[in-house]
């Protein structure tokens, strides 16, 4: 008898132990349900918050991510044309200004019939290999066989040119005729330096031979800037 009783209480201990367990079952499965929904609501909710900080602030996040090639996205391509950029600020920066080593410098009569003065034109041309910039006014000072004459400026403002390698540019000296009938001052050379320069390069003279001699109250000599002439004078 009391090993039915010890039997059925066994039974009854195992009963209610399973019930237990069942109940636990329902209840976890029926939180289930709410906790998805949430982590989708959540995960919808982050996803949604970070497309639109994404269009909004693009640069670090873009910058700094990449795909799954390895490549960067939005922000590489924005990297990409700032180089760009920086490359052609470099090639469009200003060129240095022309060197009197750099330049290849020759003189031609280019005295015109009925002109009241005479005409010399200086040609520099760049051989430098590069681009460089020049204007102003170069210095010119003519040999006789009374001592150096220096050219006097015209006034005429200067322009700035950039001379590719192989251009030139040009300017024009102007001087009297001698017309006095006598000797005059006899010139034997010429010598140009280049703007912002302090070498020199010496010419031969092209012009007529002589100059009129004056009362010594300035220079009859007149140089142009550079640019001021073309290569017909």
């Amino acid at each position: 008898m009391r090993v039915h009783k010890l039997t059925f209480a066994t039974l009854a201990v195992a009963a209610g132990l399973l019930l237990t367990a069942c109940q636990g079952d329902d209840d976890g499965t029926g939180k289930s349900a709410p906790s998805s929904a949430s982590s989708a609501s959540s995960a919808s909710s982050t996803g949604g918050g970070s497309g639109s900080g994404g269009s909004g602030s693009g640069g670090s996040d873009q910058g700094g991510g990449k795909d799954s090639a390895g490549k960067s996205p939005a922000g590489k391509s924005s990297g990409g044309q700032g180089t760009a950029a920086g490359t052609g600020s470099k090639e469009s920066g200003k060129a240095g200004k022309c060197r009197t080593d750099e330049l290849e410098i020759t003189a031609k009569d280019r005295t015109i019939d009925g002109d009241s003065d005479a005409t010399v034109v200086v040609e520099l041309k760049n051989r430098g290999g590069h681009s460089c910039a020049i204007s102003g006014y170069a210095g010119v000072d003519l040999k006789t066989n009374a001592g150096s004459l220096s050219a006097k400026r015209t006034g005429e403002q200067a322009p700035s040119t950039i001379l590719k390698d192989g251009q030139s540019t040009f300017f024009g000296i102007s001087y009297p005729f001698n017309t006095s009938g006598g000797s005059g001052v006899r010139i034997t050379g010429l010598l140009v330096t280049p703007p912002s320069e302090t070498k020199s390069v010496s010419l031969p003279w092209p012009g007529a031979a002589t100059l009129p001699v004056t009362d010594g109250s300035g220079s009859p000599v007149k140089v142009g800037p550079i640019g001021s002439a073309g290569q017909g004078g």
